[in-house]
């Protein structure tokens, strides 16, 4: 009994040697099979990686994409440049016209009054009348509008042109008379209104 229990940890002892011998040799071909497994990884993710070359390349194409967008909204902000300007243009031809045609039913007016030899007073008023009437119209359509101060008001510089001082009771410095009318346009002053302004009379 004791022979072959020496007998079989001797053949358990040499298998053992025998598995331990031979596992540096299994273990090599695993490990190249993992090298090779990790080896192509890194080559593709060394490929995915752009070069300098490439980057170069890719920004000089997006400065080029830059560039031509930029020319692009250049010529559209000339076209609407140019089509402001030429609106703008077509809107003060159109109000000339509009004022215009209002003048000419002013001049016809005038016109007949001029003809008219029958000597009859009544008639040639009525007739100036008409044509004010119709100059005011013109003036309406064209946003020009009057300036009339009242006496009393105090004198304003930008709608107002003093043309003398008059020795008065009222304030100094306010209107005595209004000796021609001004006009604005679109609230603009065309022409200011020509006045006497008071002053305080001269002691004595």
């Amino acid at each position: 009994m004791a022979g072959q229990k020496l007998s079989f940890k001797g053949i358990f002892m040499s298998h053992h040697q025998h598995h331990q011998h031979q596992n540096p040799e299994t273990e090599l071909p695993q490990q190249e099979a993992q090298a090779e497994a990790v080896e192509p990884q890194t080559n593709a993710e060394a490929a995915a990686e752009p070069t300098p070359e490439q980057l170069a390349q890719r920004v000089a194409e997006l400065e080029a994409e830059l560039a031509d967008i930029n020319k692009y909204h250049q010529a559209e902000l000339q076209n609407l440049g140019r089509r402001h300007q030429e609106e703008i243009q077509a809107a003060h031809k159109f109000a000339a016209k509009k004022f215009a045609e209002e003048l000419l039913k002013v001049k016809d007016y005038l016109e007949m009054a001029l003809l008219d030899q029958s000597g009859n007073f009544d008639a040639l008023k009525m007739g100036v009348e008409m044509t004010l009437t119709e100059l005011k119209r013109a003036f309406e359509q064209a946003q020009i509008k009057e300036i009339l101060p009242q006496p009393g008001d105090k004198l304003d510089p930008h709608r107002h042109q003093a043309f003398q001082t008059v020795e008065s009771e009222q304030e100094p410095n306010t209107i005595v008379n209004v000796m021609q009318k001004g006009y604005t346009l679109h609230d603009r002053v065309l022409r200011p209104a020509t006045v006497s302004v008071a002053k305080a009379p001269e002691a004595k």
